[in-house]
């Protein structure tokens, strides 16, 4: 077997564990993923054309705030996991998809190409209808995810 057969396999045993274990999730994830790497970079690029010297303070938080948001589909994974128990167990049978951690992915997955844009914007590149649009679709993902919260008495 040539050594590029063999690196496609492993990449495809890769790939294929991937989407496997993440189902769902797999698409946003690689998405918040890339999101990030060019949220940074663009980032970066903004933050020279203002003239602002970057710290490793800065870059220490924006690296915490990027784990958060992987902490936070962690969570909302949890929290779908609980109602699959739940559901198994109290036999009421129903058949839910991790709805909440995709909610929580796409909707990071928006808040990333936001910052993108208004980065590139910052750059001096601008598309004026990209970030609006943007905008709405994090607005409509808001608007389906909201629970109203009851007020205790």
């Amino acid at each position: 077997m040539k050594r590029m057969d063999k690196v496609k396999m492993f990449l495809g045993a890769i790939c294929s564990a991937f989407f496997s274990f993440f189902g769902l999730l797999a698409i946003p994830i690689l998405l918040l993923v890339g999101c990030n790497l060019i949220d940074w970079f663009t980032g970066l690029g903004a933050s020279y054309s203002k003239g602002k010297q970057i710290t490793s303070k800065q870059s220490f938080a924006g690296i915490v705030k990027k784990i958060s948001m992987y902490v936070l589909i962690f969570v909302g994974y949890a929290l779908d996991m609980l109602v699959v128990y739940i559901s198994v167990n109290m036999n009421l049978g129903i058949n839910v998809p991790p709805v909440i951690s995709c909610f929580v992915a796409v909707w990071l997955v928006l808040n990333e190409l936001i910052s993108i844009t208004e980065n590139c914007e910052d750059i001096g590149v601008s598309i004026p209808f990209l970030s609006p649009i943007v905008k709405l679709i994090k607005g409509k993902i808001e608007e389906a995810a909201k629970v109203e919260e009851s007020e205790e008495k």
